[in-house]
């Protein structure tokens, strides 16, 4: 491990060379905040680059917080999975989030998913682009609402603009 690629500072409320804070009190609360954002597991190398410390201390800090949030019995885990790490809930709230999740899912549909699916049904296969010019709007946020739910799906590649239908 090279050392050129991490800090050995723990005090992240310092300002770096540049004068900018890194904006966290501790570098359990840095670790926690980016685990948060990221949208994949974060190796220790990452976070370590990320706050700018030892990684032997980044991985100190992330096995800590883990087996605090097991001990507290929180509602969510940090786990080590695919060489990083990531926040999951726990399986003991299961059944809560099932149903947090199916609630959504049966939520009534907003006019703008409807006329969306209206269009999609009338035209399919369609593209985005096209949806978006008949109905005059940027439609990426309903669609993506619209395929979290499954009730579409891609069709494929127009063979002109290759755009995805």
């Amino acid at each position: 491990m090279s050392e050129e690629l991490v800090d050995d500072g723990a005090n992240l409320t310092e300002e770096d060379e540049s004068g900018d804070s890194l904006g966290a009190p501790t570098l359990a609360a840095a670790i926690e905040a980016l685990l948060l954002l990221a949208d994949e597991p974060l190796t220790t190398l990452a976070l370590a680059q990320a706050t700018r410390c030892p990684i032997d201390e980044v991985e100190a800090t992330v096995r800590q917080l883990s087996g605090e949030y097991s001990e507290q019995g929180r509602g969510f885990d940090l786990r080590e999975v695919a060489g990083g790490w990531r926040y999951y809930t726990r399986a003991e709230c299961s059944p809560l989030v099932e149903r947090w999740v199916l609630d959504g899912q049966q939520a009534r549909l907003t006019q703008a998913s409807l006329e969306t699916l209206a269009v999609i049904a009338y035209r399919q296969p369609i593209s985005r682009g096209r949806i978006s010019a008949v109905r005059g709007v940027n439609v990426d946020g309903v669609i993506r609402t619209l395929i979290a739910r499954g009730l579409i799906e891609e069709a494929g590649h127009e063979d002109e603009s290759h755009s995805i239908l």
